[in-house]
């Protein structure tokens, strides 16, 4: 499928800023210059600056000119269910490297998340995943059995578990993230290559259906030098009514 103008135009500036071609602090080119270098009209341009401030990389908008906040782009919230789509989006090579999966018994925490019996089983997997090579993030992902099960057979290291889910027809609706820092434990430093007790950004992400039924929850711990979270709240232009 051939990439879109605008997505291209983002990938060529995110390409510059990260090269340090456009510095922290500095403008990008006029629209109406970015218009003439990609011989485009101004909404893919506008479509292609919005990419990059909603990455975090620049500010802008409004008729304001964009300048350079930042070299290393964040993954939008938006987007936050995939983690390949998140790297894709902000210009790395996502990889991904499965350790274990197999069918066990719960923990208590987590039968309690997935609102099922202690007694139940469930498909657990660790896998570690990847940007441009260098480990990045360490997946604990527990489905249950139902959900889960297609898994097993599946080749869990080429891409999105999420696309695939999806392609199985599993009814992905929405996701509750909880994020906090931990010491990683000697799991996370050996597969992440960090020492011991090292400080890990770590997101706990309860899924469910469109009825609401727990189907996923997972313990994700990320290197904090190669990736980070941007969240943006918008304010509602409705008045509430007392």
């Amino acid at each position: 499928m051939k990439e879109s103008l605008h997505s291209a135009m983002a990938a060529e500036l995110r390409r510059r800023i990260r090269s340090g071609e456009i510095g922290v602090g500095e403008s990008l080119p006029s629209e109406a210059d970015l218009c003439e270098e990609f011989s485009a009209s101004r909404t893919p341009v506008r479509q292609a600056l919005a990419t990059l401030r909603e990455e975090g990389l620049i500010s802008g908008g409004q008729g304001k000119r964009s300048m350079v906040l930042d070299a290393v782009p964040s993954q939008p919230f938006g987007s936050f269910l995939s983690f390949t789509m998140r790297a894709e989006l902000t210009g790395h090579v996502p990889g991904q490297r499965l350790q274990e999966i197999a069918l066990r018994r719960p923990d208590r925490a987590v039968a309690a998340a997935l609102q099922i019996g202690a007694d139940e089983l469930v498909v657990q997997l660790l896998r570690l995943r990847l940007l441009n090579g260098r480990p990045a993030m360490l997946e604990r992902m527990t489905y249950t059995e139902s959900v889960g099960r297609p898994l097993m057979s599946a080749d869990l290291d080429a891409g999105s578990i999420y696309a695939l889910l999806t392609e199985l027809g599993t009814d992905l609706a929405s996701a509750r993230h909880t994020f906090d820092a931990v010491a990683a434990d000697a799991t996370d430093a050996e597969l992440l290559d960090v020492a011991p007790g090292s400080a890990l950004l770590r997101e706990r992400r309860l899924t469910t259906d469109s009825q609401g039924v727990p189907i996923e929850w997972s313990d994700d711990r990320y290197r904090p030098d190669v990736a980070t979270v941007t969240v943006t709240n918008t304010r509602s232009t409705r008045t509430a009514r007392l």
